[in-house]
């Protein structure tokens, strides 16, 4: 019950909105506007006005300086225990954030790496960025991800993004249609570090992380082979990509190391998408005279051709041998289990960041390059034991 504090009246009060955070009375009897002290206000106004914590009301919480409350989140040595105690408390209970934008204005450091993939399609990607977080997240750095779906002009459209947010670093592997890296070379002019892993390219001279995909190749065909097959064919990627190159050139060799001769009908080029491999898939199993074996590029086109010789009857692997690429997890679940080249995915993105810092934190002015290679692992299943039938 609010009461007139000139004429004590309880009939005639009415709300006369808010001054200065405080509700307003009006009493009609008396004809007298008035404010009732602090301690005795009934509701409390609440703003509608967004605002999100900053340090200015942890220091005032606190009745402590600004500069105080900054030192004591960033774990400054001169702040004792127990103030530093009562700073995190209340920027808990406040549900207080840093602004990660304005510390990086004031330290030249936005503590975020970039990295654009061209694709989350098939679980490769998804597995790299994984362990490259496991490297980041602990060292104080954010995670900007962009994905190009295997587009160019996205992929330009992602290094605008990611230099916009100044990025301390960005790691990228390419889509299958990029015609060069021009668009990565603001990164290079403004001094922001660069590492290019999977699908790299060799007109840059930036550190890389691969695996070795001409090896790997080797294996997988060389296996074929000692499963007796003789017409081996291959489903190819984009040849603007150095990794494909690196494949074909494996298969090629593998063949030519154990006598077989290269057939160019039995090579056929892919464009990554999953059209395409169903469609490379088809064009190999209708030859007149077809295939006792493939090595797809990756795991995706060693499935979709399973799938197409499922379709004709073709029985797998006594007609037809079949090794991929990548070890995704579903080439252990197809039936028959699918033979592939497991590559470290996580071990890569952990790699990638690593020599990520190891630019950032250089200090000299002349940054050498490194490349890293990684070793597969061959992953024998069904689907290429052709000596068993």
């Amino acid at each position: 019950m609010i009461k007139c504090v000139k004429c004590s009246d309880v009939d005639a009060i009415a709300k006369a909105g808010i001054i200065r955070g405080k509700q307003r009375y009006y009493c009609g009897r008396c004809d007298y506007y008035f404010t009732l002290p602090s301690l005795e206000v009934p509701l409390v106004a609440v703003s509608s006005k967004k605002h999100q914590p900053t340090i200015v009301d942890i220091a005032r919480e606190l009745q402590i300086s600004k500069s105080t409350v900054s030192r004591a989140l960033h774990g400054h040595s001169d702040i004792n225990e127990e103030t530093r105690k009562a700073v995190l408390d209340v920027a808990k209970k406040l549900d207080y954030q840093p602004n990660l934008l304005a510390y990086g204005l004031a330290k030249s450091k936005s503590l975020t790496i970039g990295i654009i993939v061209p694709e989350f399609i098939n679980s490769f990607f998804p597995y790299v960025i994984i362990g490259a977080q496991e490297i980041a997240n602990p060292a104080g750095y954010h995670v900007l991800i962009c994905q190009s779906n295997e587009s160019y002009q996205t992929e330009i459209d992602n290094t605008n993004v990611l230099m916009s947010s100044r990025v301390d670093g960005i790691l990228v592997s390419l889509t299958g249609k990029t015609p060069n890296v021009e668009h990565f070379r603001k990164f290079e002019r403004a001094g922001i570090p660069i590492v290019y892993f999977n699908r790299v390219t060799t007109d840059v001279c930036a550190s890389k992380v691969i695996v070795d995909d001409y090896d790997g190749a080797y294996k997988g065909v060389q296996h074929l082979i000692q499963n007796g097959c003789s017409r081996i064919a291959h489903i190819a990627g984009p040849q603007n990509l150095q990794i494909c190159k690196d494949r074909l050139q494996g298969y090629q060799d593998a063949l030519l190391h154990h006598g077989m001769e290269i057939n160019e009908s039995l090579i056929i080029y892919h464009d990554l998408n999953p059209e395409s491999a169903l469609h490379c898939a088809q064009h190999l199993l209708d030859l007149p005279e077809r295939p006792d074996g493939l090595f797809a590029l990756n795991d995706p086109a060693a499935i979709a051709t399973m799938q197409v010789a499922k379709e004709k009857g073709i029985r797998i692997p006594e007609e037809l041998a079949v090794v991929g690429f990548s070890n995704e997890p579903t080439s252990a679940l197809v039936e028959p289990g699918l033979t592939t080249l497991a590559q470290p995915m996580a071990e890569i993105g952990k790699t990638a960041v690593n020599l990520l810092f190891k630019q950032m934190n250089d200090v000299s002015d002349c940054f050498i390059p490194e490349t890293k290679i990684l070793k597969t692992t061959l992953i024998v299943r069904k689907s290429s034991l052709k000596k068993q039938f």
